[in-house]
């Protein structure tokens, strides 16, 4: 398999990996899919974590993130 065609397939993957994450959290559905009001969402989070609490935010999610892979494994 050529290098190029590697790369597709990881970068494939990855973006499969974060929507799946999109739909786990429940936004797709709390949406309506409603891919312009999820995108905006992700600007504000992206404007969030480049602010001065953007630290703060980030721990928080992290945390949170934590919990809820936490509970799913149970």
């Amino acid at each position: 398999m050529r290098d190029w065609q590697v790369e597709r397939r990881r970068r494939t993957r990855h973006l499969i990996e974060l929507g799946g994450l999109v739909v786990k959290s429940g936004v797709v559905d709390l949406t309506g899919d409603d891919r312009a009001m999820i995108y905006g969402a992700l600007l504000w989070m992206a404007d969030k974590l480049q602010g001065e609490q953007g630290e703060q935010a980030r721990s928080l999610w992290e945390v949170k993130a934590k919990q809820a892979f936490e509970e799913d494994s149970h």
